[in-house]
């Protein structure tokens, strides 16, 4: 281990393994370690075992609950946009040959006691209850809006310069309704908040515009989920960094983080052995001086034995409860997939329901959305920091990660992962795409 390395990684979340994946393939020398004996950190899949030694200590899980290679169960709810950012570094780095996707069924929607599933086509649209004749119409105006909107040909703008004007000037152009503004910026745009409505409507017009795109990718809904669960996805960024040379060691304590005279980083200490570098990127988890809370995050991971009622017996939805319809400033987000994801055993069904904290009793904060699951077999709570790092990490060439927040899918982590790229290198990432390990082989016998 000691070693000159260009970048020491630390720690085996997703945002720490594209990253170590991506420098990789760019000719650094990459050593990442991590002190648990799994991939994924925070972003982890764990069996039944990993789960209740985190949860419960001491308690073994139940054998009506099968057997314990059944079972990924994800720490974070987070589903993936069929057109996002991640879908995009996954294919141009080639990652998607390690892993196995498959459609979530449906977006849902708890509006007036009830919940909708979101249209994914003009059919559902027509009989959906979320909106009365008159507001339908409306809405499709302001949907072919957002489709027909380009930058440069003011004749698609109808005097709005969504640059510069609020969104909600937008909504109130086009007459929406409060609830259908519920649905499209919470259930479409995924906004956590309402602070949305005050910023221009450029941002909002982008998720909203991605959110569709993604639907029309595969129908029926915009997210798609790895089988075997989120904790496919770190491993699949560290196979591609393996490939490239980048070195793995798990279950590797990080002692401490070394600086020299100048108070730049020079190593990372891991008992009496010190790998030497010039950078390191990390999660907050390992930097505890350096970054700082920002907020909560409450999630209560649900094991059940039937799909959750009234979303027509699906395999998998994403629900979203708005803020104002439970009277918070907060979005509850309800994730779940089954075992035809092959991360629960037969039967069952795996529910993750998630907010920001804003009292001092989270669990009570969650209960509209463990009020919709039904029955309820196994609970585990689990509330967590949301951290940030104090500084830009330029000065002592130390990079920390921000922690996984609340949000339904992945757009936070993908603008996190490219700002430290751009930080690290001094340059934009610019996904290319990578010639297959066939076309490496190929190319290398040429030479």
């Amino acid at each position: 281990m000691d070693e000159q390395y260009d970048v020491i990684v630390v720690g085996t979340g997703l945002t720490e393994c594209i990253l170590s994946g991506l420098l990789s393939v760019d000719g650094k020398k990459v050593l990442h370690m991590d002190r648990n004996d799994y991939y994924g950190g925070e972003s982890a899949s764990l069996n039944l075992t990993q789960l209740y030694r985190k949860f419960r200590p001491g308690q073994e899980p139940p054998p009506e609950l099968g057997r314990d290679r059944d079972y990924n169960i994800d720490l974070i709810p987070k589903f993936m946009m069929a057109s996002g950012e991640l879908v995009k570094m996954l294919t141009h780095t080639d990652v998607t040959r390690y892993l196995e996707f498959k459609q979530i069924s449906g977006s849902y929607v708890y509006r007036d006691g009830q919940i909708s599933k979101v249209p994914a086509s003009e059919f559902e649209a027509v009989r959906s209850p979320l909106m009365r004749l008159f507001e339908k119409r409306r809405a499709k105006k302001f949907f072919e809006y957002m489709q027909n909107w380009r930058e440069d040909d003011p004749s698609t703008h109808q005097g709005i310069d969504l640059n510069s004007v609020p969104m909600s000037k937008v909504y109130e152009k086009f007459g929406l309704e409060s609830g259908t503004q519920d649905f499209i910026g919470h259930a479409m745009a995924l906004y956590l908040n309402e602070s949305y409505l005050s910023r221009p409507a450029r941002e909002a017009y982008e998720r909203i515009i991605l959110y569709i795109s993604s639907v029309a990718r595969y129908g029926k809904s915009p997210y798609i989920y790895p089988l075997y669960g989120l904790g496919e996805l770190p491993q699949g960024f560290a196979r591609l960094s393996a490939i490239y040379g980048g070195t793995y060691m798990l279950d590797k304590p990080v002692e401490e983080i070394v600086y020299d005279s100048n108070g730049q980083v020079c190593g990372v200490r891991s008992g009496d052995q010190i790998a030497k570098t010039k950078q390191v990127i990390g999660d907050p988890s390992y930097f505890p001086g350096k970054v700082q809370k920002v907020g909560k995050v409450v999630r209560a991971i649900c094991l059940l034995k039937h799909p959750i009622p009234n979303t027509d017996d699906v395999d998998s939805i994403q629900l979203v409860i708005p803020q104002n319809q439970v009277n918070r400033k907060h979005d509850i987000y309800i994730a779940s997939v089954s075992s035809s994801h092959n991360v629960c055993a037969k039967d069952y069904y795996l529910a993750i329901v998630s907010t920001i904290v804003e009292t001092d009793n989270p669990e009570a904060e969650i209960k509209p959305g463990l009020d919709l699951l039904g029955t309820i077999d196994e609970k585990f709570i689990c509330i967590c920091d949301i951290e940030k790092p104090i500084e830009d990490g330029c000065k002592d060439q130390v990079f920390i990660s921000c922690s996984y927040d609340a949000s339904s899918h992945f757009g936070t982590v993908c603008d996190d992962v490219k700002d430290i790229y751009r930080r690290v290198t001094g340059k934009d990432l610019v996904l290319k795409q990578r010639l297959r390990q066939e076309e490496e082989q190929r190319e290398i016998g040429e030479t």
